[in-house]
């Protein structure tokens, strides 16, 4: 056996890079050496290594017989790191010298580095692990929050609290970026006449790395050490000055460190200071007219616009806008007015506010929506950037997005992928032909490898329901009793989980109560439902939904048959969509930019049920789900919720619950199962983050990187 030295250093190497995340055999090694101790580290491989002493380490080794799993492992990294057989190597061209700048205000990875507050973040973190199967070179640029988004927890009342805990560095896959010869990287930004440093930390996320900027340190007064600490935190003047940093600072990091994109990415309008920055790199630099600069920094930038409602775009009065940023306007050689109008519709309107889609709009070359019909919407709703042409000419495409198949598909799916698609089908995911081979799996091995995730997340919402009950005073044998009679496994199971905004309508299923009780009580074909979802702290509407969910499930007919999951995160996303029969999505259309969620049930093997919104209005083709339908849309917001409600009972009384419970004498559903198979073949390919990031490849960034100033047009 090699010393135990050795191997704690081989696995170091795997817990610095984020690689693991993805290859669930490896993130089992550490499971392995301690079950309770990596659940108890939220499986953080960094701090779990910290926490296990060496004897430890080489009893369990011995004992599991892990030596030869954990130099596998190691050579598997060091192989793909070393790979040059990728999509990247064979088209990236120039990008391969010049990389890809992705800047996002969150990239949700995995849940022990907690950078994210949803799906917007998630997004990211799946962006760079495609970019980095496929081998395509790409840096992101990100903030550091040490103390994260928040904690949810729920206060005996039901209404959500926010908590906040600081992150131990030592804890993190993170090191600081270093210059050329090995100094700790430090830039800096002005916050009008305030300078403001901040460091750079360096995230390894397979072959991409991720930059995060933090201002808390100590060459920065107290006042403004706190700049980075929260994610969508504070006030106006907080959150200009975290995007001043994003964008601005997040150029001069790249710079710091010798990176010359070939191409600016911006994942929304967080960033979209960065392209000021640039435009005022090559004023500087190349002597160029702010014209001409801003043209040429258009030519290589694309903005990927996620936010379908006027009031989600980020807006700065004039005032704050000077107050902050009066020295880069000085800088660029405008007026106020000149200054102000980059961020407004109508530049002569001066009650205008600075908005930054619309700079990013104006800036960037190309641009696109994050779905089909996400793209109509935004070429409306910024129509009248391009006053004079028709809707359909306003230069806004669109890229659906994707999920990273290998992050949220269970192992146990993988199993079959595998043995029926052959060893090598992580790497064709994107192409359509191979999915049809899982038409050829028997209904009985899918349905059987469903039931297994069913029980394991019956297990794992008891286990959390104990946790909750307990943290808010209720007696443990109470809480142990109510937890064994939650959820059936045998039971027809509804997932709904995502961010709490008033648009999602998490209790639409309740606007009708005698209907829904009906449902979940019918002895012979029960349903049940799980929710989960954090609300925004200011959202007061949002945390009403909660709370009302949060009263139900402790309430007769709803005990046993609703739960609500607090502190919804990437774990909790990872064992609903898992686990659940059916993944609901009720948004009012068309406030749903795409719905990211629904695509990783698809991999495992849940059937969505959604308005026709977003991703699932291309989606859906009558076999691979169920769709809610329902007249609309209508102004009138109260009428749009019942007709819609009344939807969702339709299609689940009519066509979910006969469908899942017409099971055979194994009590295999047959038509449920020819569904789950076809959503295989019909989704799993065409909504990966690999088809989406060879979209962007090909359709963004080569051009861009080839100075390709014609913009995108919609498709």
């Amino acid at each position: 056996m090699e010393p135990t030295s050795s191997l704690r250093a081989r696995l170091d190497t795997i817990a610095g890079n984020l690689w693991w995340c993805w290859h669930p055999e490896v993130g089992d090694i550490f499971r392995d050496l301690d079950p309770d101790l990596w659940r108890g580290m939220n499986h953080n491989p960094v701090a779990f290594l910290r926490r296990i002493d060496d004897q430890k380490l080489a009893e369990r080794t011995r004992a599991h017989a892990l030596e030869s799993r954990i130099l596998a492992a190691a050579r598997r990294l060091d192989e793909y790191l070393q790979s040059h057989d990728t999509w990247g190597a064979r088209y990236g061209g120039t990008l391969v010298t010049q990389p890809v700048a992705y800047f996002s205000a969150e990239f949700g990875l995995h849940e022990s580095l907690p950078l994210y507050s949803g799906g917007l973040g998630v997004l990211a973190g799946d962006h760079l692990k495609s970019a980095s199967d496929l081998g395509i070179p790409i840096v992101g640029v990100g903030l550091f929050y040490v103390l994260g988004y928040f904690t949810q927890r729920l206060d005996p009342n039901g209404w959500q609290r926010e908590e906040f805990g600081a992150t131990d560095l030592r804890d993190l896959p993170i090191q600081p970026a270093t210059d050329a010869v090995g100094r700790p990287v430090r830039i800096e930004v002005y916050f009008g006449a305030r300078p403001v440093t901040a460091a750079v930390w360096k995230v390894r996320v397979g072959r991409a790395q991720l930059l995060l900027l933090d201002t808390d340190v100590p060459e920065n007064p107290p006042e403004l050490r706190d700049i980075t600490h929260r994610l969508y935190w504070g006030d106006q003047t907080s959150r200009i000055r975290q995007e001043i940093v994003l964008g601005i600072g997040g150029v001069r990091a790249l710079k710091a460190l010798g990176i010359e994109p070939g191409v600016f990415h911006l994942n929304e309008g967080h960033s979209a200071f960065a392209l000021l920055e640039a435009v005022r790199e090559e004023m500087d630099q190349n002597g160029r007219s702010f014209e001409e600069a801003s043209h040429r920094i258009g030519s290589r930038s694309v903005f990927t616009t996620h936010t379908p409602v006027p009031a989600g775009h980020d807006r700065f009065p004039p005032a704050l806008m000077e107050e902050q940023l009066g020295w880069m306007r000085q800088a660029l050689g405008l007026t106020t007015e000149q200054f102000m109008g980059l961020g407004r519709v109508k530049p002569e309107q001066v009650d205008e506010t600075f908005c930054m889609t619309v700079i990013a709009l104006k800036v960037a070359h190309r641009a696109n929506g994050v779905s089909s019909l996400h793209g109509d919407v935004s070429r409306k709703m910024w129509n009248g950037l391009w006053p004079y042409r028709r809707v359909q000419q306003v230069p806004i495409g669109h890229i659906t997005n994707g999920v990273h198949t290998r992050s949220w598909i269970a192992p146990e799916m993988m199993n079959i992928l595998e043995r029926h698609l052959g060893p090598d089908w992580a790497r064709r995911i994107s192409r359509s032909d191979l999915w049809l081979k899982t038409m050829e799996v028997s209904p009985l091995e899918i349905w059987e490898t469903h039931q297994i995730l069913k029980a394991q997340l019956v297990d794992f919402v008891r286990r959390r329901y104990v946790e909750q009950e307990l943290r808010r005073g209720t007696d443990r044998e109470l809480a142990l009793s109510r937890a064994s009679r939650l959820l059936d496994p045998m039971a027809l199971t509804l997932g709904f989980a995502r961010r709490f905004a008033t648009y999602k309508r998490a209790t639409l299923m309740f606007r009708d109560r005698e209907r829904f009780i009906r449902m979940i009580s019918n002895p012979a074909r029960p349903v049940q439902v799980v929710f989960a979802g954090k609300s925004h702290p200011r959202d007061e509407g949002g945390k009403r939904l909660i709370q009302e969910i949060a009263h139900l499930q402790h309430e007769e007919p709803f005990l046993g048959r609703i739960v609500f999951i607090e502190d919804y995160d990437i774990n909790v996303g990872r064992h609903l969509t898992r686990g659940v029969d059916v993944w609901v999505n009720n948004p009012r259309r068309p406030e749903e930019a795409c719905g990211t969620s629904g695509m990783k049930a698809v991999l495992n093997g849940a059937l969505n049920c959604s308005i026709l919104d977003g991703w699932w209005a291309e989606a859906y083709d009558g076999r691979n789900g169920f769709a809610i339908r329902a007249p609309g849309p209508h102004e009138d917001a109260e009428l749009q919720d019942r007709r819609d409600a009344q939807g969702l009972f339709e299609v689940l009384e009519k066509e979910v619950v006969p469908l899942f419970y017409a099971q055979d004498a194994a009590r295999v559903p047959a038509g449920w199962v020819d569904r789950m198979r076809w959503a295989f073949v019909t989704m799993a390919w065409r909504y990966s983050a690999d088809r989406m990031v060879m979209d962007y490849a090909r359709e963004t960034y080569l051009p861009a990187a080839f100075g390709d100033s014609c913009r995108m047009s919609g498709h």
